[in-house]
């Protein structure tokens, strides 16, 4: 299989920034606001511990149905033949089923509508983002990998300001809201897989190799490692920003009335310390080094030990103010680990033949953290009565993901790098 290498210049970058800005805006503006006031009890007499439970529910069950579509998605994606390449026909069909998918969740009422709605939503973003991870081995050299997954963690942080300030300070409804997320998507997601560059593959050619010769990804170790690492401090991630208008409303007793304008403050300046750190961390893992690998595994592992210390902080202090500054913290953690470790993840890619499906599994690492964090997290929240234990079990979580993350060896680049594609 002839693989394409190579330098891109700015309009490639801008153009992948655009369709990940895309992505996570559809994915997480109803992860952040939307669920959430669809799902609250409170204003019908109920507990409103019941609301959060069924967020937990609703959110997770289009997790789990992400892990199993994204990694066979990308697997399909690395087997098309066609003249508009094997990623772009994905991403369109992902960012069409995606607007499906919201214009549905806007449209029903009630927890088990809801739910499956948001299952179509979940399947449509895995979909694509799994041919869009795929371009970064496909198209980068190794020292714009960083910069590409930088781009692809500040976009995510970027996604939440634009949808929850959209709704926010524009006052849509909750059924606009999803209608204008649904044309964003479809007109961004699919006008960026059109311009993106993806080669027709009608002359590509897997070579059938005996199993023994293949050289698999998710079988290796070090591999598996990186997947678990990801999963564990993502879902320390969602601990502590899944839930947040929840713990603003009932942890902090904010009146409602102010809520979402609290809310949307705390992304703000959560957002602008992912960018930051995001930019930063993937310019350090992608400047030249004896060992590449070695530094972008210390990049990450320090990345997770700093998201750990915003738990913390909350559990010291739980207020507004120190709710700010612990956003501000887990900001330069978690860009910094997103940007650092896709790279990373993408350096560690076995078999060329399979990297659509890999970097799948990648993503899927990624969003069932942040989509099964809810579901525990209200456990945890039903639990005590309170978010004290939240706090503290992302905190563990965080730290538990940088310890897992030195499990994965370091070896010369050399070894790293796949075998030779047959043509």
């Amino acid at each position: 299989m002839t693989e394409i290498a190579r330098r891109v210049g700015p309009l490639w970058m801008t153009l992948f920034t655009l369709a990940w800005l895309a992505i996570w805006t559809v994915q997480l503006t109803p992860v952040q606001l939307l669920l959430p006031l669809q799902l609250d009890t409170n204003d019908q007499g109920k507990d409103w511990i019941a609301g959060v439970v069924w967020a937990g529910v609703v959110l997770s069950a289009g997790g789990l149905v992400g892990i199993v579509a994204a990694p066979l998605a990308g697997r399909w994606s690395d087997r098309t033949r066609s003249r508009a390449g094997r990623r772009r026909p994905w991403a369109i069909g992902g960012s069409v089923l995606s607007a499906v998918g919201l214009a549905l969740t806007g449209l029903v009422h009630g927890p088990l509508a809801v739910g499956g709605a948001w299952i179509v939503v979940s399947v449509g973003v895995s979909v694509a983002s799994a041919a869009l991870t795929a371009t970064i081995a496909d198209q980068l050299v190794t020292r714009q990998r960083g910069a590409a997954s930088a781009a692809a963690s500040s976009a995510q942080a970027l996604g939440i300001v634009v949808g929850v300030g959209a709704v926010v300070l524009i006052g849509l409804d909750i059924l606009s809201s999803y209608l204008v997320l649904a044309a964003f998507i479809l007109v961004i997601g699919v006008g960026t897989a059109l311009l993106l560059p993806d080669p027709s593959s009608l002359d590509l050619v897997i070579e059938r190799r005996p199993a023994d010769a293949r050289r698999s990804s998710w079988r290796d170790r070090d591999f598996l490692w990186l997947l678990v690492s990801r999963l564990v401090v993502n879902i320390g991630n969602a601990f502590g920003t899944a839930l947040l208008l929840f713990f603003l409303l009932y942890g902090v007793r904010v009146p409602s009335v102010e809520s979402e304008g609290d809310l949307l403050i705390l992304i703000v300046v959560y957002t602008v310390f992912v960018v930051i750190a995001s930019i930063v961390a993937g310019v350090l893992s992608d400047r030249p080094s004896a060992d590449p690998l070695r530094r972008r595994r210390a990049l990450t592992a320090a990345s997770a030990l700093v998201q750990a210390l915003s738990g913390i902080v909350i559990l010291i202090s739980p207020s507004l103010v120190m709710s700010a500054v612990a956003a501000a913290i887990m900001g330069v953690g978690y860009g910094g680990y997103m940007a650092v470790s896709l790279a990373f993840a993408t350096d560690l890619l076995k078999d060329p033949d399979d990297h659509a499906r890999d970097l799948g599994l990648v993503n899927v690492s990624a969003q069932l953290g942040q989509l099964l964090g809810p579901l525990l997290g209200a456990g945890l929240v039903a639990l005590v009565g309170g978010f004290w234990l939240l706090f503290g079990a992302a905190a563990l979580l965080s730290v538990g993901g940088a310890v897992m993350t030195f499990a994965v060896r370091t070896t010369s680049p050399a070894s790293r790098e796949p075998a030779p594609a047959p043509r």
